[in-house]
C-alpha cells in the first residue's frame, strides 16, 4: 500500500497570500456577517500569533444536493440537533465558500462528508476525489460506513490519496465497534491517516453515541489516530480520558467553547488544565459552513480561555501542520 502521507495537500505558501493561484475569488471582500470586517478580524488574530495562516480540520464540503439537505435539515429542527436555533451563516455555492476559508488564510482545511446508509460510503469518496483535484488547499477526505466491503472501499480511497476520513457516528447510526469495521479501522491504524469521528452525544444522545464504543475500537486499535469532533460534547471529560490513555486520539475544537455551544453543553472549567496539558494534541475545527456565528468567534472563543499564545499557535496550526506533514 502506497503511503501519501508525505504529499504536499495545500500549495507552497499560505492561499491568501496568493489567491489568484485559485482563481477569481467569488465574494472575496465582502462584508462579514453582521457587517464586519470579518477577514481584517481572523488577519489581526493570526498576526497576534505570528501565524503563516489556520489549519481547520472540520469544515464541510460536499456534493452540493448533499449539503443543501443537510442545511435543510437544519432549517428544519431534525431531531439530531433537537430544537436548537441553528442557522447557517455561510450558505453559498462552493466557489464562494471555498474563497470565504481563503479570505481567512485558511491554508489548509478539510471535506468532512458522511454516508447515513449503506451504499453511500463509495460514491461520496469518488466525488471527493475529484474535489481534492480541483481544490489543492484541501486535504483529500474520505468517508465509511459498517457494510460489507467497507475495508476494500477504504483501500482504495488511500490508495488515492486519502489524507484524512471523516465517520459520523451520530447521523449513520451505527456503533464504530461495529465488527465490520474492524479491518478498516487496522488499515487506517496502519497507514497512520486520521479520523475525524463524530462521537460524543451533542447536540442530542445517540444510540452509538458516547465514550464506551469509541473506547472498544481503541482497545482493539491503539495506534488508530482518531481526532474526536467537538472535543466530544457533552462527555467532554470521559474523551479527555481516551485522550489521556491513548497517544494518537487527539481532539478538535469544534464549536466547543463559543457561545452558542456554552448556553447547552458548557465546558467544565476544572478541565481546561487537562486541555492545557495536551496542548500539542488539540486541532483547530469549526464546523465552516454550517455554524450558527461568524467563523472568527471560534477563534476568539479560544483566545479567551487564556492558555497562552503557544497553545493557540499550535491549536490553531502547528500541531495539524505536523500531523499531516504540511
Amino acid at each position: 500500500m502506497n503511503d501519501h502521507r508525505t504529499e504536499p495537500a495545500a500549495p507552497d505558501e499560505p492561499p491568501c497570500a496568493h489567491g489568484s493561484d485559485h482563481g477569481p475569488a467569488r465574494g472575496a471582500g465582502s462584508p462579514a456577517p453582521g457587517g464586519t470586517d470579518e477577514p481584517g478580524e481572523v488577519r489581526r488574530f493570526r498576526e497576534r500569533l505570528g501565524l503563516p495562516g489556520l489549519i481547520d480540520v472540520h469544515t464541510h464540503f460536499m456534493p452540493e444536493r448533499v449539503l443543501h439537505k443537510v442545511w435543510n435539515y437544519f432549517d428544519s429542527n431534525g431531531p439530531l440537533i433537537g430544537d436548537l436555533e441553528w442557522p447557517i451563516t455561510y450558505r453559498r455555492e462552493e466557489a464562494e465558500r471555498t474563497a470565504v476559508l481563503r479570505e481567512f488564510c485558511v491554508r489548509a482545511f478539510t471535506a468532512m462528508l458522511y454516508p447515513h446508509k449503506p451504499g453511500m460510503a463509495t460514491w461520496l469518496n469518488d466525488w471527493a476525489v475529484g474535489f481534492a483535484r480541483r481544490t489543492p488547499d484541501c486535504l483529500h477526505t474520505a468517508t465509511l460506513f459498517p457494510e460489507p466491503g467497507v475495508e476494500a472501499y477504504v483501500g482504495a480511497a488511500v490508495e488515492a490519496g486519502a489524507r484524512v476520513f471523516k465517520a459520523h457516528v451520530q447521523v449513520g447510526a451505527y456503533d464504530p465497534a461495529d465488527e465490520l469495521l474492524d479491518q478498516a479501522w487496522g488499515l487506517l491504524a496502519e497507514a497512520g491517516i486520521p479520523v475525524v469521528i463524530h462521537c460524543g452525544s451533542g447536540p442530542v444522545p445517540g444510540k452509538h453515541a458516547g465514550p464506551g464504543p469509541t473506547a472498544r475500537v481503541l482497545a482493539r486499535h491503539p495506534r488508530l489516530r482518531l481526532i474526536i469532533a467537538h472535543m466530544g460534547m457533552p462527555e467532554y471529560e470521559e474523551f479527555l480520558d481516551l485522550a489521556e490513555r491513548y497517544e494518537e486520539v487527539r481532539l478538535d475544537t469544534t464549536m466547543a467553547f463559543t457561545d452558542f455551544t456554552e448556553r447547552f453543553m458548557p465546558f467544565p472549567a476544572r478541565a481546561l488544565p487537562r486541555i492545557a496539558a495536551l496542548g500539542d494534541r488539540v486541532l483547530l475545527g469549526s464546523d465552516f459552513p454550517n455554524i450558527p456565528y461568524p467563523y472568527v468567534h471560534q477563534l476568539h472563543a479560544l483566545e479567551r480561555l487564556d492558555l497562552g499564545e503557544e497553545w493557540l499557535r499550535a491549536v490553531c496550526h502547528d500541531n495539524a501542520a505536523r500531523l499531516f506533514h504540511l
